[in-house]
């Protein structure tokens, strides 16, 4: 069984596979792909989260069709991917015991 990997080390493997792949540097796709070359290092360390924006301009450049890099992040992270309950941004609610807004008074 292979560890578990995250979205963003998935992502970084991809791009660096498809970057090598088509033999364009890191200072080009940056150039390119108007990111700055420490930003593209950042994403292929995993390092930072990309935009859709991003992945877009990414794979324009590398001449990829934007879900050719997602089909491999996928396959790399080897499953369906779904954050875990305390990355999905909202704490779990409890549910009301009663009314959530006091009843009105009839006149």
């Amino acid at each position: 069984m292979r560890p578990e990997i995250t979205p963003e080390q998935a992502f970084a493997k991809a791009l660096r596979e498809v970057r090598n792949e088509r033999g364009v540097s890191q200072e080009d796709l940056a150039f390119e792909s108007g990111y700055h070359r420490t930003y593209v290092g950042l994403l292929e360390r995993a390092k930072m989260n990309p935009s859709l924006r991003t992945i877009l301009a990414l794979a324009a450049v590398l001449e990829t069709p934007a879900a050719e890099i997602v089909r491999r992040v996928e396959g790399h992270l080897g499953k369906p991917w779904r954050p875990e309950k305390e990355e999905r941004g909202r704490p779990k609610r409890k549910r009301a015991q009663g009314p959530a807004v006091p009843a009105r008074k009839k006149p």
